[in-house]
């Protein structure tokens, strides 16, 4: 899967200047669990869009392309696997996991390391395209270069793994409720899961 991320990063970073709303969107929902005034890491930082955006000033990401214009927009960047960082135990108050986990082999493994990295009392923040939502089957049959090989979760799934990894004290947060090439504005996001295609979950290290 890295091969499609490092053949075609320029197409993945444009589809977030196309689909400005839904980005935007995102980044409003992600907000809304963003702990402030911590340090934070992002795994699977890609280009930088999200962690630029957000503040997010450490990323890690295994697709050298890619860190290259996460670089560029001022994001400390380390090239390496999520499921193995360099970082040192309890090293950030939060990690941000945005749209990553539906490519990685083993997500349970992903969020190990999370907790590894996390403070006691540090916060995830996972960003999904919920596989139950309409954003989720519209893909699915989609077949796209990123997302034909994806394996997406479910919330019930994200979150069952974070309770078997040490995380409680959920909340979940959701926004675009139509398609993305559809969309004409910025959506507010709402609390809970059900009727948005991306989803925010968020849980606290036990």
């Amino acid at each position: 899967m890295n091969g499609a991320f490092d053949k075609y990063y320029k197409k993945y970073d444009a589809w977030y200047d196309k689909h400005q709303f839904a980005f935007l969107s995102e980044l409003e929902a992600i907000k809304k669990a963003l702990p402030q005034d911590e340090r934070g890491l992002e795994i699977g930082v890609g280009t930088g869009r999200f962690a630029a955006s957000l503040g997010i000033t450490m990323g890690i990401d295994p697709c050298r392309n890619m860190l290259e214009l996460a670089q560029g927009r001022g994001v400390n960047v380390r090239l390496g696997f999520g499921e193995d960082t360099p970082f040192l135990n309890e090293a950030f108050g939060y990690v941000a996991i945005i749209i990553t986990l539906c490519f990685v082999k083993n997500p349970k493994k992903i969020l190990e390391e999370a907790a590894r990295v996390l403070k006691k009392n540090g916060r995830i923040v996972i960003g999904i395209v919920d596989k139950e939502s309409f954003l989720g089957k519209f893909y699915r049959r989609k077949k796209s270069a990123f997302y034909k090989q994806a394996k997406f979760l479910s919330v019930k799934e994200v979150t069952d793994l974070l309770k078997e990894t040490g995380f409680g004290s959920f909340s979940y947060y959701q926004t675009i409720s139509i398609l993305p090439d559809e969309m004409n504005s910025v959506e507010k996001p709402r609390k809970g899961f059900g009727k948005g295609g991306f989803v925010v979950i968020s849980a606290k290290k036990r």
